[in-house]
């Protein structure tokens, strides 16, 4: 018999496990509704294809001895869990479905470390974050999507930019002090990750402008929590935004599992100023640009050092624990990720038919708390707000969303 392929955790995989928390669970959740209802054999039929399609996704966790130096993925033939499960329908089952997302993770220990719930014509996928992130699941969804209908699920070509030449921003605040919280609203007594989902007109942009509509969301979040923070009585301090870059390509050779870097944009607190938008925005785009263009490892260079073998993961996981407790001041303020348009049509043939809406969200852990998650379908802007418990509750999260789509539609700024 064939021993079983083993594949080192990469580095953001190692960090993720070896912080896991029972309480608020590293799920990323993707829910794409469809105007019509599918069949369940033949869904079943064409997942199953699809992640014999991306191997490398049928994974779990190799067991080892405490001492041993890494983490290993095991990569297996077939699944050992079924991934696909239909739920009754009824006026809770998609809530409940969401619920399910943010509260229980996919096991590590079964491959693969995800699921995918039915409710009437939604799909809700939820991914191990530890594992896998949002893009490449999309991915496979894409193909079970091509297999199902029989249509055609390419990517669409990436719009077109010009590429500029490598700048640095001249005017990036500094990074030498802690900075900005999401301030707290009214805490839920119960543990874990609530979220919000809406649907909003995508912002106008002028052609030819010097931004994109994901320079735009970036004003957008950090104009929204100045505000939340102003209201509740925060001190001005600098918001630093952490933003997912995604290089891979979208065709069937993208690699699975997680593949974004994460970059930081940083706001000093008199930047905010809505009384001149065209130059916050093209300060933004700046930056960005400048961030985006930097060779970078993913996690930085001091979590490369963390998940070097230099002793047991026992070890290594208790000392990434204690730095990441004694750097909680420093973590970002809040995430942005702008998944952007979704690149496949997610077109499920003419029963089932084309996707019009795409949600995913990101953890939203402690001390960041607050995730702000967006893609657009059809035209529309699909965002999902995900925040911990322990910060905000439904009613706080229902004030941050009307705040965003104030702050959004200011962006939109005409010649």
């Amino acid at each position: 018999m064939t021993a079983p392929v083993r594949i080192p955790f990469p580095v953001v995989d190692e960090v993720s496990r070896h912080c896991l928390q029972e309480a608020e669970p590293e799920t990323v959740h993707i829910e794409v509704h469809l105007p019509g209802t599918l069949d369940r054999a033949r869904l079943r039929k064409a997942f199953l294809e699809a992640l014999h399609r991306h191997p490398r996704i049928l994974m779990r966790e190799a067991r080892g001895p405490w001492y041993r130096r890494q983490y290993e993925w095991e990569l297996t033939p077939e699944p050992d869990v079924e991934v696909v499960t239909f739920a009754p329908s009824g006026p809770r089952a998609l809530r409940d479905a969401r619920t399910r997302a943010l509260a229980k993770a996919p096991p590590l220990s079964m491959s693969p470390p995800i699921r995918l719930d039915v409710v009437d014509s939604v799909l809700l996928l939820t991914i191990n974050h530890t594992a896998l992130d949002g893009p490449a699941c999309l991915r496979v969804l894409a193909t079970a999507a091509e297999l199902y209908g029989g249509r055609d699920n390419a990517p669409a070509a990436p719009p077109a930019r010009p590429t500029d030449p490598r700048q640095e921003a001249p005017d990036t605040p500094g990074t030498w002090s802690p900075p900005a919280r999401v301030a707290h609203g009214t805490p839920d007594p119960s543990p874990g990750n609530g979220m919000l989902v809406t649907e909003l007109p995508l912002p106008h942009r002028p052609k030819s402008s010097p931004y994109t509509v994901n320079d735009q969301l970036m004003v957008t979040t950090a104009l929204t929590i100045a505000h939340w923070n102003r209201e509740h009585g925060a001190r001005p301090r600098p918001l630093r935004i952490t933003m997912p870059v995604d290089d891979r390509p979208r065709d069937t050779t993208m690699p699975i599992g997680n593949g974004t870097r994460l970059v930081e944009v940083p706001y000093a607190p008199g930047e905010l100023d809505v009384t001149d938008m065209p130059a916050l925005l093209r300060r933004t785009a700046e930056r960005t640009r400048a961030l985006k263009a930097l060779p970078r490892p993913q996690l930085g260079h001091g979590a490369t050092l963390l998940t070097a073998p230099w002793a047991p993961v026992t070890a290594r996981a208790a000392l990434t624990r204690t730095l990441r407790r004694a750097a909680a001041p420093w973590t970002s303020t809040t995430l942005l990720s702008n998944i952007g348009r979704i690149p496949y049509p997610l077109d499920f043939g003419e029963e089932a038919g084309r996707a019009h809406a795409v949600w995913f969200s990101a953890p939203a852990r402690m001390p960041r708390g607050l995730t702000v998650t967006t893609a657009s379908t059809a035209g529309r802007l699909h965002l999902a707000l995900r925040w911990s418990k322990a910060l905000l509750s439904h009613g706080d999260g229902a004030h941050l969303r009307d705040l965003f789509e104030h702050y959004l539609h200011t962006t939109e700024v005409t010649p």
